[in-house]
């Protein structure tokens, strides 16, 4: 279980990236998905990268953890978005990334959640589930299906930075986004269009600017550095059941900003996600000797000059 400090540290990231939801939202109504995403680890990686010290952790894990958390998840996710994916549903089913991370972490980590963790999780998801089950008659499945994968592409960029903690998580966030708008933009060239993405950027309005500057500098910047934190010190399982809640806020930010309220079956998902959460997180259930919780100081990550 997370000291207190850290706990605090998760519920901020919720938060923000529950709100982010309704700020995206924003930014895609004048700008297409892939070309924001594209826009986005732009300003991330620039100009903080000629002012942020490299992460240490090697080339090859900025490169990995930019390509899985920035192009494959963002790229698939939106993707997905632009083929029909509703967005509810896109903000739920990202959220299994938790089963991704935990069950990636281990085999690779042989980091094994106890089985009431384990319970937690399966908990969650059938939540999420239920708070879902009323787009999944009218969601395509190929966009379902990417968004899958965008989950799988985050649980692994998850593992990776658990696997090789960085000198600090911001500087992994601002290092790797470099990584990403490349391949964003060029699947943004061919699905949406030059003659869509140039229109775009030349009718930039003050809310889609805010919009994307909430996802930039707060979502990513700010929550993808602490998440990177907290996974540095703590295990996958202990970290990636957090993510949970975060179609729960974003429910409440989306009835804050356009008046959309939730059925009766997305309350009672919603108490069923918080339930298995805490369950996931130790806070209730079984009380035992905790597992070691820290990171693998046996395999330090490699520091090579530059990087």
């Amino acid at each position: 279980m997370m000291p207190r400090k850290d706990m605090l540290l998760a519920s901020v990231v919720v938060l923000i990236w529950g709100v982010n939801f309704v700020a995206a939202k924003l930014g895609m109504e004048v700008i297409p998905p892939l070309l924001f995403a594209a826009t986005r680890f732009t300003l991330v990686a620039l100009p903080a990268v000629f002012f942020v010290r490299p992460p240490g952790t090697g080339w090859r894990v900025v490169v990995g953890a930019g390509l899985a958390t920035g192009a494959g998840q963002f790229g698939l996710l939106y993707t997905a978005m632009q083929l029909g994916m509703p967005a509810g549903l896109a903000s739920l089913v990202l959220q299994v990334q938790s089963v991704f991370t935990v069950g990636l972490a281990a085999l690779v980590l042989r980091e094994l959640p106890t089985r009431w963790q384990v319970a937690g999780i399966a908990l969650g998801v059938a939540g999420m589930a239920l708070v879902g089950w009323q787009f999944m008659a009218s969601a395509p499945l190929l966009p379902f299906l990417l968004t899958v994968a965008a989950a799988a592409s985050w649980g692994a960029g998850n593992v990776l930075t658990r696997r090789y903690p960085p000198r600090t998580g911001f500087s992994l966030v601002v290092w790797s986004a470099l990584a990403a708008p490349i391949p964003l933009l060029g699947l943004s060239l061919w699905l949406e269009g030059w003659d869509r993405d140039r229109h775009a950027l030349t009718h930039l309005t003050p809310m889609s600017l805010v919009g994307l500057a909430f996802v930039t500098y707060l979502a990513s910047m700010a929550g993808y550095g602490l998440w990177n934190v907290l996974l540095s010190r703590h295990a996958a399982s202990t970290v990636a059941p957090w993510s949970m809640f975060v179609p729960v806020v974003g429910t409440v930010a989306a009835y804050a900003y356009n008046g959309e309220t939730p059925t009766t079956a997305g309350l009672v998902g919603a108490a069923v996600i918080i339930l298995g959460v805490l369950m996931a997180l130790g806070v209730i259930g079984p009380r035992r000797a905790p597992r070691p919780d820290v990171p693998d100081r046996a395999r330090p990550p490699a520091e090579p000059a530059g990087l």
